[in-house]
């Protein structure tokens, strides 16, 4: 399955995680920086994101079962939303670790061998976080992609934990090692709300986007020709599979075999619209002259004089 060629990003997240986790942790100990600290606290909650997404892929390429017919693709929503909640909590224990210093400043050291360790550190999450992104986009895998932003947002700490460490060198503030950190902390928090808000949209069915949807309708508008509609396209999009269905009308002097063929193309075509996408077409075929086919345009059939 396509999870399974996933993994290997995760790991690259894990390994990266723990690699950053050290240096941070030097440049800390080097500049007795709370925004270096605060940036060390965040690669932890990286490593922790990291292995929850690698055991919801796991979770997400189980085949189909008894119990979950559909599959187990969904469970990517639900690393996706752990890792906003721990994007949230990260930003929350650096304004923890600030505070103190805020309201009582300590002076900084070895500042020049901290900074360069400190950017090492936030190059192999920028390189990490790009891959994560960009194959996470690419595989339509919200577990990659959350991890990818959620790595992206560690870059932008460090270099908000950067920018203030270099104001406290030139200035001689010591402050602004404190506020910087807290600043960087209130601005990642969006980044996680806005995981949190996708996944509960993946978890409540939210349809495939609607240019997508504007594909499958030209497709379906080209059987106009041989007296063929549609009605009740739905579409939602699970972790990496799409579901989507739609009810064909025909004529009703159209044979078994002349409807099964309809519906075979059909569905081949609306599948060949999404290459390299796991994507699960259904299709109810419905003859057009009779009025009982307008009785199910939506999710739930509706019967004639009632309510």
């Amino acid at each position: 399955m396509a999870t399974a060629s996933l993994k290997k990003f995760v790991y690259l997240s894990i390994a990266a995680a723990v690699a950053t986790i050290t240096i941070k942790y030097t440049a800390y100990l080097l500049t007795n920086s709370v925004g270096l600290l605060s940036d060390a606290l965040e690669s932890c909650v990286n490593l922790v994101a990291a292995i929850v997404a690698l055991i919801m892929l796991n979770l997400a390429e189980k085949p189909a079962d008894d119990e979950h017919a559909f599959g187990h693709s969904k469970a990517e929503y639900f690393s996706s939303a752990i890792e906003g909640g721990l994007i949230v909590l990260a930003a929350f224990s650096i304004i923890w670790s600030a505070v103190p210093r805020l309201l009582k400043p300590v002076p900084l050291e070895n500042l020049g061998a901290g900074l360069l360790v400190a950017v090492g550190a936030s190059l192999i999450n920028l390189v990490v976080a790009m891959v994560l992104i960009k194959n996470g986009r690419k595989n339509n895998s919200i577990t990659l992609e959350a991890d990818g932003k959620h790595l992206m947002t560690d870059v932008l700490t460090s270099g908000g934990v950067l920018i203030g460490i270099l104001l406290v060198k030139l200035t001689g503030w010591l402050i602004l090692d404190a506020i910087v950190a807290i600043g960087v902390a209130l601005n990642i928090v969006w980044t996680g709300y806005q995981l949190m808000k996708r996944s509960a949209l993946g978890l409540l069915d939210t349809s495939i986007p609607e240019e997508e949807r504007d594909k499958i309708r030209a497709v379906l508008e080209t059987y106009q020709s041989q007296d063929v509609t549609y009605h009740s396209l739905m579409t939602r999009q699970a972790g990496q599979r799409k579901f989507i269905s739609m009810h064909l009308l025909a004529p009703g002097n159209w044979n078994i075999q002349q409807g099964h063929n309809l519906a075979e193309e059909v569905e081949h075509k609306v599948r060949d619209l999404f290459p390299g996408t796991a994507t699960t077409v259904f299709t109810h075929l419905e003859p057009a002259e009779d009025p009982v086919s307008m009785h199910d345009m939506g999710i739930d059939r509706t019967v004639p004089g009632k309510s």
